[in-house]
């Protein structure tokens, strides 16, 4: 049986099977949910109200929290509510706009971390040549390229997502309304759904990871060529954001690029949540645990650090 009409609700498993394990799910869920609004929310004010923040890499850093408050936002609310009731159902239009809102962020995600990489690259490799490398029309530009592109991106791959004939049971195995989730819930013909998927994956995931791993092999040669003291300084400005692309990318990829067997599948729950609800939650913490000058912005915005050094 197919159902070939789209105005229909649909029934987000999860962990439906396991009513104890979603109780503490919701809890975790809820706090990191919560350390997101605040540490994003944070790191955007500090970058905007600090001179001294006002530098490409805080100016990408905003945009990075930005948009994870606005994929979270887009989530949590309807998975908190699933979580913690019977209820796990979701409107075909607010699946839709779940699904539409993902793939945008989430492509845009991807190009904003390359372009981080990039900054990065140029900070470390070509010092001198920073400033006029990495001016502020060209980090709007950068920035302008991540959002368009993911829109762009969501545009094309949602409305043929969407036109496929769903399954009358309408039970979705994950918490999300996501591409690999829906393309299991069709009983009718997913090849097309499935190249374009693959595709998008290759040129939106492993071609920005390949491009972030190809900067950070030519930082870390050029990090061996210089001094300890130096060597201790290039680490710190790179391994902030590197912890962020392996979060996020081994999460991502374990989503996108799962395998349709069944232990699989209930593997890329996990990492389906951490990848929509962890990440965003970690990234203002590792970004201001181990950055010195966003703790040191902190401390001058809470009148603590009035001559502006180090204690």
């Amino acid at each position: 049986m197919v159902n070939h009409s789209s105005p229909v609700d649909f029934l987000l498993l999860g962990f439906s099977e396991h009513p104890g394990l979603e109780r503490i799910l919701f809890v975790v869920v809820l706090i990191s949910y919560l350390l997101t609004l605040v540490g994003n929310t944070l790191i955007i004010l500090l970058s905007v109200l600090d001179p001294r923040l006002h530098s490409p890499m805080y100016f990408f850093l905003s945009n990075l929290s930005f948009l994870d408050l606005c994929f979270t936002t887009s989530c949590v609310p309807q998975m908190l509510v699933n979580l913690w009731g019977p209820r796990k159902t979701i409107t075909f239009l607010g699946c839709s706009v779940q699904l539409f809102i993902f793939l945008f962020l989430g492509t845009t995600e991807c190009i904003l971390l390359t372009v981080m990489a990039f900054d990065r690259y140029v900070a470390v490799c070509q010092p001198l040549r920073y400033a006029t490398i990495i001016h502020p029309g060209l980090c709007r530009q950068l920035a302008a390229v991540a959002w368009v592109t993911g829109l762009v991106q969501s545009i094309v791959q949602t409305p043929p997502t969407l036109r496929m004939p769903f399954c009358t049971h309408r039970q979705i195995d994950d918490f999300l309304c996501e591409v690999p989730s829906l393309i299991q819930l069709s009983c009718g013909d997913t090849t097309f759904n499935e190249i374009l998927l693959a595709v998008f994956s290759i040129i939106f995931v492993v071609v920005p990871l390949s491009l972030i791993l190809a900067s950070y092999g030519a930082i870390a040669r050029a990090v061996l060529r210089i001094n300890s003291k130096g060597r201790k300084k290039a680490f710190g400005t790179c391994s902030s954001h590197l912890m962020v692309v392996t979060i996020f990318y081994s999460s991502g990829t374990s989503v996108y690029l799962q395998s349709k067997n069944p232990y699989a599948q209930r593997r890329s729950k996990f990492f389906g949540l951490l990848y929509a609800v962890g990440t965003p939650s970690l990234n203002p913490l590792i970004y201001t645990l181990r950055n010195k000058e966003v703790k040191r912005a902190l401390r001058r915005l809470l009148g603590k650090d009035r001559d502006s050094r180090e204690s």
